[in-house]
């Protein structure tokens, strides 16, 4: 956990922000006009925290409300040794948020594990959401229908998913203080020139103990839980759910250096909801984009608000 007050020389000056009463403090900071007409929640993933979004904020801000959460076990929120760190819990997580500061008209906009746990949200209030935004990310976890098996197998062997069922798993993740840049760099990380001190001491601080570790190891393994799978596509049936999204202008931002989703995967799961939704490839850039192309990407938010 991040203490409260750190800025990472400068480079996160928002004000800490903490939700309490669902059971941990769970901090996010809340930036721009609280009565704009656009809202923007950015939901980060694994192992990352609200700090991805940094360079986002700002010119988000401009615009609207920006409200970035830590989910439990990240960034500045605490990490409880007496959760499972579920895919229902991180959603339960983000729904008591949210719905604590009443938010409506959002544009949500997630990336790796934010998709899912975000979509979840969408999923239970679909009258709150404006668009919604995805990078390198999915609405769910689980095979979506329609996807060709075969062509999964062909493009689906990722180093992520070799090494989270691997002996290394364990070791590495225990100790990200010192093991966090590797694992940025494996799932794919490709822009070099951001990385200094600050940046380093901002993705490692919040796991300086194995036990602070417990929520980022929780993710992977989540994926191949199939009670994570089973939770989010009960979220999906409920009568009128799809339609009701389908309704939302919604665009995918994916990038070539991924290495954790393949791009049939991804692609499959939008099409499973938007059939039509704009699926844009982003050239040069790693799995955490927010990193390698930070002006680029909001310039799409702002190109996604002012088209639709």
């Amino acid at each position: 956990m991040v203490e409260e007050s750190e800025t990472f020389n400068g480079s996160w000056p928002y004000q800490a922000q903490y939700f309490a009463e669902h059971g941990f403090r769970q901090h996010y900071v809340d930036e721009g006009s609280k009565l704009a007409a656009e809202t923007f929640v950015c939901v980060h993933g694994e192992p990352t925290w609200g700090y991805i979004y940094r360079n986002f904020i700002p010119r988000l801000s401009e615009i609207g409300r920006v409200v970035v959460p830590d989910h439990m076990g990240f960034g500045k929120s605490e990490t409880p040794q007496d959760r499972e760190y579920s895919v229902e819990e991180h959603c339960d997580n983000l729904d008591a948020l949210l719905l604590s500061l009443d938010l409506h008209d959002i544009t949500l906009v997630m990336q790796d594990w934010g998709g899912p746990i975000g979509t979840n949200f969408a999923f239970r209030h679909p009258d709150r959401i404006k668009r919604i935004f995805y990078i390198d990310s999915i609405p769910r976890v689980g095979i979506p229908s329609g996807v060709d098996m075969a062509a999964l197998a062909e493009n689906g062997n990722t180093p992520w998913a070799e090494f989270f069922t691997s002996d290394e798993f364990e070791p590495v993740m225990s100790h990200l203080s010192r093991n966090i840049l590797s694992v940025l760099k494996l799932v794919g990380f490709v822009n070099n020139q951001v990385i200094n001190d600050d940046w380093i001491r901002a993705y490692a601080s919040p796991f300086p103990t194995t036990e602070s570790c417990k929520g980022a190891k929780a993710f992977p393994l989540n994926t191949i839980n199939p009670e994570s799978w089973s939770y989010l596509e009960a979220a999906m049936k409920k009568p009128g759910v799809i339609e009701a999204l389908r309704a939302k202008p919604a665009m995918m931002v994916m990038c070539d250096k991924d290495r954790n989703f393949p791009e049939v995967l991804v692609k499959g799961m939008l099409r499973e909801i938007w059939p039509d939704a704009p699926f844009i490839m982003l050239l040069n850039v790693g799995h955490y984009a927010q990193e390698d192309a930070p002006e680029t990407l909001v310039a799409m938010i702002e190109q996604f608000i002012g088209t639709h």
